[in-house]
């Protein structure tokens, strides 16, 4: 492991975490086949390695129009999410990343924490277009993720995506 990643380090810096997460977790998945557990692995993962996540979790697609919490580092998160409100719901209603620098300014934001000040959330989707999940990242500086931040995501739940594509129950 490594020490976490500060929030001024440079867009190189985050891109070679990123990298080297992914490499980690794929390394920490191979061969499970429990959408939880690696649910939970790479939300520690990720947790740890970069200093200004405050809280790092999943909802998952429980229904239609519902996320329901998943596993997570940090405090309490809400238990449930209608697909119609908040920062997760537009992640799960659009199965696009919501990049948030500043809540307050978010329509309908839902504050778990009163302390977050921004907020990215990434939706989980298999190769045929199912929405398994959003991973939600939290934190208290604001403008804390970039696009950087983005596309790092993005790719590390396009894996998880792919991983649990046919996975019966989630």
């Amino acid at each position: 492991m490594f020490a976490p990643l500060p929030l001024d380090a440079g867009d190189a810096a985050r891109a070679a975490r990123y990298a080297a997460v992914r490499e980690s977790i794929a390394s920490l998945l191979e061969g499970q086949h429990d959408w939880v557990a690696a649910m939970a692995t790479v939300a520690c993962e990720l947790h740890h390695a970069f200093a200004f996540y405050d809280w790092t979790g999943f909802y998952r697609a429980a229904c239609a129009d519902r996320l329901l919490i998943g596993p997570y580092q940090g405090g309490h998160g809400c238990l449930s999410i209608a697909f119609s409100r908040g920062v997760c719901g537009a992640a799960a209603r659009t199965r696009q990343t919501q990049l948030v620098p500043d809540v307050r300014a978010f329509e309908g934001h839902i504050a778990c924490a009163s302390s977050t000040l921004s907020e990215i959330v990434v939706p989980v989707i298999s190769p045929g277009g199912r929405l398994l999940g959003v991973l939600d990242v939290d934190s208290d500086a604001p403008a804390a993720f970039s696009a950087v931040d983005a596309r790092s995501l993005e790719a590390i739940c396009a894996d998880l995506g792919a991983r649990f594509a046919g996975a019966a129950h989630l």
